[in-house]
């Protein structure tokens, strides 16, 4: 199969973690290219080297896989100096047969040249910075809920009822609780009520019998380790904020234009705009956003029959963020994203309504930064009415188990 030229001058790299081999295809258009292929290491100077030969060889555009993180380390050496082009390893797979890293190089090359290779989104410096900072908090915020989950089942071992009557065990009151017990105080009404605040110090009785439970040595160690790494971590948690607040300074009108939409708060903002970034010329519509985000439909049609398919799993982090944002954007009151969520979880159920939801807070999200426009609230009735018709109440009747027969008494 012959495909048609684009680039006079390009190279195809096959990345692994110890070697990189590439392969520079070069010639007129209309004729078949040369090939010139060469190995070199993933050290610093060995990727320098290569810059060199790429740039003395005057290739223009580079490609590789996306696989694994190897590319980042070429990435950062070479770009700057190219226009460089990231492939999705699953779409530009060689046919199968004899593999070699060779070959590989050589097959990316041969895509590149005429410009069949889709590039994936790769976001500047800052931004890859900013996602890797958010990214991170995420895994933090889940070890913070795991220690806390831990807590629980501990003192529901030694028989401690505190959350009977403390809504937040690790607020001031629930804290300063629990440092009691791990301590080993005795807990009389005058102790414990200058540990309480608000509406608990109502309920110092209830919280002595709370108390008293069969607290043992082990589980005096083990909810002070628990409470030890939980704050450790929630430490590192603020350290991250101050460093995701400093890079988020230049992009603050765009972290104001997210915020207005509901659900969406300020960590969310910050999530969202970490993944996609603030460039939106970078999709060809919202529609493409989407689908690498892999909060739309999946295909899965043949012989003119649908079949129903699931999302891809696709950028994992920002579909959690959107999900979330859905979730929370769902129990606001006169919103169109609460309505929208509404009017699917009747008949899809609440998980596919909240992707379905998420789906839409990306759309928006991807006009707001494309317009640099603020969201704009069309209210819970932003759909027309549609007036029932003589089908539906037919329908509706026979479903009661009734007959109906219907007649004509207009005048002729």
């Amino acid at each position: 199969m012959r495909m048609d030229a684009v680039l006079e001058r390009c190279a195809g790299l096959d990345v692994h973690q110890e070697t990189v081999v590439a392969c520079v295809v070069s010639g007129p258009l209309d004729r078949k290219p040369q090939q010139e292929i060469r190995t070199f290491g993933t050290t610093t100077k060995e990727l320098l080297q290569l810059s060199d030969w790429l740039t003395e060889k005057k290739c223009t555009h580079i490609a590789m896989e996306s696989t694994g993180v190897y590319w980042k380390a070429v990435w950062n050496i070479l770009e700057g100096d190219f226009t460089l082009v990231l492939g999705n390893a699953k779409k530009i797979k060689n046919v199968p047969g004899r593999k070699t890293d060779v070959k590989d190089a050589a097959w990316i090359a041969s895509l590149l040249r005429c410009g069949l290779i889709e590039p994936s989104f790769v976001p500047p410096v800052d931004i890859r910075d900013l996602r890797d900072l958010t990214r991170y908090r995420r895994k933090l915020q889940g070890q913070v809920t795991s220690e806390k989950n831990r807590i629980h089942k501990i003192l529901q071992d030694a028989n401690i009822k505190l959350t009977t009557y403390v809504s937040d065990l690790f607020g001031k009151s629930g804290l300063a609780l629990l440092d009691a017990v791990v301590n080993g105080e005795v807990l009389d009404p005058d102790s414990v009520k200058g540990m309480v605040f608000t509406q608990l110090k109502k309920k110092v009785p209830e919280l002595i019998e709370a108390l008293n439970g069969r607290v043992r040595i082990h589980h005096r160690f083990m909810i002070r380790r628990h409470l030890e790494h939980m704050r450790q971590v929630e430490e590192h948690i603020e350290a991250l904020q101050g460093e995701i607040d400093r890079l988020l300074k230049p992009y603050r009108k765009e972290m104001d234009l997210l915020l207005t939409i509901p659900g969406i708060q300020e960590d969310a903002a910050a999530s969202i705009l970490a993944e996609i970034g603030t460039d939106m010329s970078v999709f060809p519509s919202e529609n493409h956003l989407a689908s690498w985000a892999a909060v739309c439909p999946g295909n899965n049609e043949s012989a003119g029959k649908k079949r129903s398919s699931k999302t891809n799993k696709g950028n994992k982090g920002l579909k959690a963020v959107l999900c979330q944002a859905a979730w929370a954007a769902s129990k606001t009151k006169n919103t169109r994203i609460a309505a929208f969520y509404s009017r699917i979880v009747k008949r899809r159920g609440p998980k596919k309504a909240a992707m379905a939801t998420a789906h839409l807070i990306l759309k928006i999200c991807f006009f707001m930064l494309k317009d640099r426009m603020a969201y704009q609230e069309l209210g819970s009735n932003y759909l027309p009415k549609k007036e029932k018709g003589l089908d539906y109440w037919v329908s509706k009747i026979k479903s009661m188990g009734y007959s109906i027969q219907i007649q004509d008494n207009h005048p002729a």
